[in-house]
């Protein structure tokens, strides 16, 4: 059973914008956080913004910061992230993810993790 599933990807012209969701089920166990992740051709997985849900407070990779917010809908067990004024540097597989239990959340913390969604970005 997937635990989780991102959609909203897609190809869009630089400037433009895109918003991905991501629906979370089946965990054993409340979530502690839940990030955006992504991965460009021949580059490592790099964590894009994350947040914790017991406060909500994001954190954002710099070169986001100020273009992407994350947010999330307990009540439809949904991730979102808006992405705002996309670069060609944006063009990456998105992957969502969650952790279950307490601790830091980069990308080698994750125990869940969805099977990505496209973003490509032309300039």
């Amino acid at each position: 059973q997937d635990q989780l599933a991102e959609s909203g990807g897609g190809s869009v012209q630089a400037g433009g914008s895109l918003r991905l969701s991501c629906a979370g089920s089946g965990y054993t166990g409340s979530v502690h956080c839940m990030g955006w992740f992504r991965q460009a051709p021949g580059k490592e997985r790099e964590r894009v913004a994350h947040l914790y849900t017991n406060n909500r407070i994001p954190f954002y990779a710099d070169s986001v910061r100020g273009r992407f917010t994350v947010s999330l809908d307990n009540a439809k067990n949904t991730l979102y992230l808006q992405m705002d004024s996309l670069k060609p540097d944006d063009t990456a597989v998105y992957y969502c993810a969650a952790r279950i239990s307490s601790g830091t959340c980069s990308v080698g913390d994750m125990q869940y993790w969805g099977k990505g969604t496209l973003v490509t970005i032309s300039s």
